[in-house]
């Protein structure tokens, strides 16, 4: 596998794999219609709108890395009720 397919595929770096995925499948079970996916489409951007905003936030308070590890994104998304996305 190439190293910058791995890269988006390892969860320390991709936020919105499960996301990622959900897109994928749906277009792959609608033989690509993007229409089909909408749905699938704006929660992966709101998904990298709301993970962009925590990054930038933690490189505004210089917390490194800017990107929280997979195991800090579960913890904040476990403080909200609800996915925030």
């Amino acid at each position: 596998m190439p190293k910058n397919v791995r890269k988006l595929r390892d969860e320390d770096i991709n936020p919105c794999l499960e996301e990622t995925d959900a897109s994928s499948k749906c277009l792959e079970a609608n033989n690509y219609n993007k229409d089909m996916c909408t749905e699938y489409f704006l929660r992966y951007k709101a998904c990298r709108k709301f993970w962009n905003n925590i990054m930038i936030q933690r490189r505004r308070n210089g917390i490194s890395p800017d990107m929280p590890t997979a195991k800090d994104r579960k913890e904040i998304l476990e403080e909200c009720t609800k996915r925030p996305y």
